[in-house]
């Protein structure tokens, strides 16, 4: 007899096994459970298994070597194999015979068994005069509850309104911790670094190097030794006017030995002109064993008259860069803060010159001088939030009774900022808001409820003291009367 054989699979449960017999066109069916697969059959699992093959017309079968599966499965009458071929090779056991159900004979008398337990309906309900009148009183309930609980209204009302002005002294200090009624608060410390460049037509005249004066040094041994004097000896005045030699020399052994050599300024310009024994110094070593005089005047330097910056043109054109930095840093300052923050400008102040560089170089000619300028500026500010906090906290100190804010204050600077030598900002504050006068919804609810829109509105008024007449809305717009439930009704202040 043919036999579908079905491994089961690490991953199978109850509901894949079944689905896999449902595909079994065989009489007989073998579950073959391998020996590592962990496969976790229960006895319930099996009897449905048992009960899905017997609907299917087969008969199920299992090969096993687990001792509790072989027990569950033996308990139930399936048949128990070591192996498939021994599935294949021995016979199986017969199947329990199916027991038929047969049902039951219908019983005829259920109309009649209904009929007697049910009560009859009413006359009047089973007449066509009850039905419309019951219709009709179900439909006017209905309509009453949608007119009790479908209309609404809005009222925007508008109180009276009283303006709260004050003036606040205030005192920003970094020293400061918290905000004071007293007018205290604290100043925070902010800093900016902003660069910039600017350039100047120049029509000042400045005295520039033109040509080096020379002349002759004479060298006195100090010593009984021969002295070598190599070309570039610095020698100098004691204005310090430093010239080199321009050769070799060499100085005869002997005190007070002496010997000319030729001599140029170090430096371009009349300041290298110096009358006779003005030389008088040699720098380095060489200035132990010898000493040194200009017998004659040294002459050669001049300057020319060019085109060129002098300091006044480079101090007028830094003044001018760092004003227009101060103005860089004050915006770039701002965009760090937040829009309500107010920037203390009296505390704009230069922390660091970082860059600072003319061109052309100073004593150089140029028809335009250029400044290329690097600052760090720092400023205290007043945070927005400690403003708002002084001004609540100073006008709710004076609210009129019976009236409340509806917004939060606005306030404005009224007198420049000043700082003191102590480092405290001082300057005066103006805050206004606008009260309202409150309104009880309640009262409100009161007293428009089930009235026409048209008999409210002087009533509202005087009862209020509204400044304007009230606006009243209406849902749906037909509708001639105010709800009577206080929860559909809607106060708007303004």
């Amino acid at each position: 007899m043919k036999t579908q054989i079905i491994t089961l699979e690490s991953h199978d449960d109850l509901i894949s096994v079944r689905d896999k017999l449902s595909w079994a066109k065989t009489p007989r069916i073998l579950l073959v459970v391998p020996k590592y697969a962990q496969v976790n059959l229960r006895i319930l699992d099996l009897k449905v298994l048992q009960r899905h093959a017997d609907s299917l017309g087969a008969q199920l079968g299992i090969v096993t070597r687990r001792a509790k599966v072989r027990r569950d499965a033996q308990a139930l009458g399936m048949t128990v194999f070591a192996s498939t071929a021994k599935a294949q090779r021995d016979p199986w056991a017969d199947s329990a015979p199916r027991i038929r159900r047969i049902p039951k004979v219908p019983r005829r008398d259920l109309r009649q068994i209904r009929d007697s337990i049910y009560e009859k309906e009413a006359a009047w309900r089973a007449s066509l005069l009850g039905r419309v009148l019951a219709f009709t009183a179900g439909v006017i309930a209905v309509l009453a509850i949608l007119g009790l609980f479908i209309p609404r209204a809005t009222l925007i009302l508008s109180p009276e309104a009283k303006i709260q002005r004050v003036v606040i002294p205030v005192l920003a200090s970094e020293s400061t911790q918290g905000v004071s009624v007293t007018g205290l608060i604290p100043a925070q410390k902010i800093s900016a670094t902003v660069s910039a460049e600017q350039s100047v037509a120049i029509t000042s005249r400045i005295s520039v190097p033109k040509s080096k004066s020379k002349g002759v040094a004479r060298f006195i041994n100090l010593s009984q030794a021969e002295v070598e004097i190599p070309a570039g000896t610095v020698v100098a005045t004691e204005s310090s006017t430093r010239f080199v030699t321009l050769n070799d020399t060499r100085l005869p052994a002997g005190m007070d030995q002496f010997v000319d050599a030729p001599i140029e300024a170090i430096e371009a310009g009349v300041q290298g002109n110096v009358a006779s024994d003005e030389i008088t110094l040699v720098e380095g070593a060489l200035g132990l064993s010898i000493s040194v005089v200009n017998p004659n005047p040294l002459k050669g330097g001049a300057n020319s008259q060019l085109i060129g910056a002098t300091d006044e043109d480079r101090a007028n054109l830094s003044e001018a860069l760092l004003a227009d930095l101060r103005r860089a840093a004050e915006t770039k300052l701002q965009a760090q803060m937040a829009p309500a923050d107010l920037l203390l400008l009296d505390t704009v102040e230069v922390v660091q010159i970082m860059e600072e560089t003319f061109f052309p170089p100073v004593g150089q000619p140029g028809k335009t001088a250029s400044l290329t300028m690097k600052v760090e500026f720092s400023a205290r500010y007043a945070v927005g939030d400690d403003l708002n906090t002084l001004s609540l906290s100073t006008l709710n100190a004076s609210v009129e009774e019976g009236f409340a804010q509806t917004a939060l204050p606005a306030y404005q600077i009224i007198s420049t900022p000043v700082t003191d030598t102590s480092g405290v900002t001082h300057f005066e504050l103006e805050v206004t808001r606008t009260l309202l006068r409150q309104v009880d919804s309640m009262q409100v609810f009161s007293i428009v409820r089930g009235y026409k829109p048209e008999s409210m509105t002087d009533e509202l008024v005087s009862k209020l003291s509204l400044r304007q007449a009230p606006e009243i809305i209406i849902t749906p717009f037909w509708w001639k009367w105010l709800p009577l439930i206080p929860f559909n009704i809607s106060v708007n202040i303004q």
